[in-house]
């Protein structure tokens, strides 16, 4: 498990419930500051219910603790402020607003020094979209449109950044593009992050720790170094394609 007195967030017994019956069951998992963690899985294993009710967009029962402080009877909006910044599946960027608009959307509470410093750190790190800032943004590339949809995510400035599915739609090239950057961005700006995955390799490269979700639970948990291991990488799949009943080994820091 995490060494939960370094962790930015932490989740305890989380669970997501749509109608009567779960869909997320009591999910634990903590994200040490300046690291990027993944949770991955196949779709409807309930990885993207968890990170939306981290965000406080989904009702939810259990714990969740950011920077030593419990968020769990905050609203999204309240979360939003204390620097959780969610970056939905399907990027959501507003394709009649220019590329411009979309990333001032991002730092509507910010002044506006801080939106020009923010918004030219987000155009060095994806350069594609800085010649396009008059553009719609409903004209750019779907590789484009989510490297906005990050960058509009940046400009709220976030402590605690949650990306849903990055790579979703995404060709295999401009996937490892967009991975990069968020490699990049990691090294330079010291990025906290939590992402959503059903790509393993992609979130292997980049992720500190993962944890493997199937039927709305944890059934893996792997560090950084099983996660680059063939072992590691084999035993996460099984568990991802429920190929074993067991769950992957934990792996210790």
């Amino acid at each position: 498990m995490s060494d939960t007195t370094s962790d930015l967030l932490q989740v305890d017994g989380l669970t997501v419930r749509y109608g009567a019956g779960p869909v997320v069951h009591g999910v634990s998992m903590g994200v040490a500051s300046g690291t990027v963690a993944a949770l991955l899985g196949a779709n409807g294993a309930g990885k993207s219910s968890t990170l939306r009710a981290i965000a406080g967009l989904e009702p939810s029962q259990g714990r969740v603790r950011f920077d030593g402080q419990d968020v769990s009877r905050l609203s999204c909006a309240q979360r939003f402020r204390a620097g959780i910044v969610y970056v939905p599946e399907g990027r959501a960027i507003v394709t009649d607003l220019s590329v411009a608009e979309n990333l001032t959307l991002g730092s509507y509470f910010v002044d506006a020094r801080t939106r020009v410093r923010r918004q030219q750190m987000v155009l060095e790190f994806f350069p594609e979209i800085a010649t396009r800032l008059k553009s719609p943004a409903g004209l750019l590339s779907g590789g484009e449109q989510q490297m906005l949809a990050i960058g509009r995510g940046l400009m709220s400035g976030p402590r605690l950044l949650l990306l849903d599915e990055p790579s979703l739609g995404l060709a295999p090239l401009l996937v490892a593009r967009v991975y990069e950057r968020l490699a990049l961005i990691q090294q330079e700006q010291k990025l906290t992050a939590l992402l959503v995955e059903q790509s393993f390799h992609a979130a292997a490269k980049l992720a500190a720790r993962a944890w493997v979700m199937r039927h709305g639970h944890i059934v893996g948990e792997l560090d950084a170094h099983a996660l680059r291991s063939r072992e590691g990488r084999q035993q996460a799949i099984d568990a991802y394609l429920g190929a074993r009943q067991d769950a992957a080994p934990t792996a210790h820091a």
